[in-house]
């Protein structure tokens, strides 16, 4: 959240003559209703299930750069597969948690996690390990969409 997936996504996939997917796009839309409903309806469980799913069956096309929820790489499989598909680069776009804040502000109604900010730093901390396990980390608070999108395609090697 807040690490620019969104913006820089769409950058790099034009770039590359690629296609951009955000996941979270694609399981509300299969499921009809945005994510937070699913996380009222059946809980996080559920949701991530779906996230695996998805991001198993996504994951195996070519030509695809895909922005992932921050939550993805806590599934062992999920990681798994990003890590271990072949033709899969695994980008982690790292940010401070300020930094994050920041870019997030005024996003609460579509981002419940940001009003209970113990929680969020808590979950910054669980996760980060997870991400540096990428294959390209990034640093990326002080870097422009654009400048961002280059040192990707520079360390994974495709620009």
């Amino acid at each position: 959240m807040g690490s620019g997936k969104t913006t820089v996504g769409p950058l790099v996939a034009a770039r590359l003559g690629w296609r951009f997917v955000d996941v979270d796009d694609v399981i509300e839309a299969e499921a009809g209703v945005p994510i937070t409903e699913i996380f009222v309806r059946h809980g996080e469980a559920v949701f991530r299930e779906q996230e695996q799913a998805t991001i198993a069956r996504l994951v195996e096309d070519e030509g695809l750069v895909l922005a992932l929820g921050g939550g993805a790489i806590e599934m062992a499989a999920t990681r798994d597969s990003l890590l271990s598909t072949p033709g899969t680069i695994l980008v982690h776009l790292e940010v401070e948690l300020a930094t994050t804040l920041a870019r997030c502000s005024g996003t609460e109604q579509t981002r419940p996690i940001l009003a209970d900010q113990a929680n969020l730093a808590s979950r910054y901390e669980r996760r980060l390990p997870l991400y540096r396990r990428a294959h390209v980390s990034i640093t990326v608070d002080e870097l422009t969409p654009d400048q961002v999108a280059e040192a990707i395609l520079r360390a994974a090697r495709l620009g």
